[in-house]
């Protein structure tokens, strides 16, 4: 057994049920479970000083690309759109492998991390010939750093020859996709509480997969109790793409594939019309909104207000790394406050709005209630952050809404996953970042250069 106190805290913003902020309180921590919120003083293992700062719900990333963030910043790609992005990194992502999913991996949740992120959902969909056991090295490297991590089987089986986007070595069958799919559930895939590792079977996107992988992979994971993903509604590329090939928006595509229900959630979901938007809210098909990746590939802007009004589940995700160029959720949250207030102005969701999208809205996509608010009974999953520096002058009377309103560009605190610290005073405690910084420029410079 080990215990963690956080003592003397400014403000705690726990996103509970109520929108309870707490003043000058103590959080004592057994284990992975938060024990209490309050005045009392336990003696503990390790104690933190929280003076001048204020404690938040660790952040959900509920969408992903971990393995894209080797690809960042690459000159020619720039000015372009997704599809024709798509098709130029392909030809450099069909070399992946288990080292570059290794160092992709601590690169990407470190950043994550260090910026207040505790649970990643990653969406992984390329399995490249001979790549090696990507998810299992996934999982493995999300457990080196000590981030709560949900990996996604995803799948495509549409390569160019079929009319889809990818090379031939990137796609796979129908049947070496459930086949593998069903082993990885049944290895890794752990439903209990305060669960540190889940699989979410998750196929690309309309035009990458076939219905029929599509309806198979929907099957599997309902008979085997997991939730389900993809991308939809990203692009209006993507709805030319559905309506010329099935006669049908892609809404009503996933409706016929019985991809939709209270445990799907589809990543971006742009370019849903009024009705569209009613039928999430009805099926509670829930949302990753991804605004940063949204505006850089000029896909549009998600409707956040109105599906928060309607009371569609929603979240919030960085997305692929080389679509969005960083992996921190709180330039995500600030990025769309600012987005809704430019497009919405009084109608967008404030700052604490948007913070419980990043927080309780990630945990119901991803079905957990364990994660995603501060009180006693729920998982040590939580970041610090001093009040008392420069960027933070004259912001400390509204805690709740700082993060969108004003937001933070550096490395918080402290962040605590699963009652255990990996970030401390703004940096991984858990892995060498020199080393690991040499070791991934390094691999790089192979990797681009194959």
């Amino acid at each position: 057994m080990s215990t963690l106190l956080v003592k003397n805290i400014r403000y705690l913003v726990s996103c509970d049920e109520h929108d309870t902020v707490y003043e000058r309180v103590n959080l004592f921590v057994r284990d992975q479970e938060i024990v209490s919120i309050g005045p009392e003083i336990y003696p503990a293992d390790q104690t933190i000083d929280a003076t001048n700062m204020a404690v938040y719900p660790g952040l959900v990333n509920t969408h992903h690309h971990l393995y894209q963030c080797f690809t960042r910043n690459l000159p020619e790609v720039q000015r372009m759109e997704l599809f024709p992005w798509l098709v130029t990194n392909y030809e450099i992502w069909k070399n992946l492998n288990e080292e570059i999913v290794h160092y992709s991996g601590l690169t990407a949740m470190g950043e994550l991390a260090k910026t207040g992120t505790t649970t990643v959902f990653d969406h992984h969909y390329l399995f490249p010939n001979g790549c090696g056991d990507i998810i299992g090295q996934q999982l493995r490297t999300a457990s080196e750093l000590g981030v709560r991590m949900v990996s996604s089987r995803g799948s495509m089986d549409l390569s160019k020859k079929d009319g889809g986007l990818p090379p031939d070595s990137v796609v796979q069958t129908e049947d070496e996709i459930l086949k593998d799919t069903e082993r990885l559930i049944h290895v890794f895939h752990d439903d209990s509480r305060f669960s540190m590792r889940q699989i979410v079977v998750s196929p690309c996107s309309p035009f990458t997969n076939r219905p029929e992988t599509y309806q198979s992979s929907a099957k599997l994971a309902r008979h085997l109790g997991v939730r389900i993903h993809t991308h939809l509604a990203e692009t209006l590329d993507e709805e030319e793409f559905t309506l010329n090939k099935f006669g049908m928006r892609p809404l009503a595509y996933m409706e016929t594939l019985d991809m939709i229900g209270s445990d799907v959630w589809y990543a971006h979901g742009i370019h849903f019309n009024d009705e569209e938007l009613k039928l999430l809210a009805d099926t509670q098909t829930g949302v990753c909104h991804c605004p940063v990746s949204n505006m850089k590939l000029a896909s549009g802007i998600c409707r956040v207000p109105e599906m928060l009004e309607l009371g569609v589940p929603l979240g919030l995700g960085v997305d692929g790394s080389a679509s969005n160029d960083g992996s921190n959720m709180l330039e995500e949250l600030r990025v769309s406050y600012l987005l809704h207030r430019l497009k919405y102005s009084a109608k967008a969701p404030t700052g604490y709005d948007l913070l419980k999208v990043a927080t309780v809205g990630g945990a119901k996509l991803l079905g957990r209630d364990d994660i995603g608010r501060l009180a006693p009974g729920m998982a040590a999953d939580f970041f610090l952050l001093n009040l008392g520096q420069i960027p933070l002058i004259a912001t400390q009377f509204d805690p709740k809404n700082l993060l969108g309103t004003v937001g933070f560009k550096g490395s918080v605190d402290y962040t605590i996953i699963n009652g255990r610290v990996v970030v401390e005073r703004g940096e991984l405690v858990t892995v060498d970042e020199k080393t690991v910084v040499q070791q991934a420029n390094a691999l790089v410079r192979q990797y681009l250069n194959r």
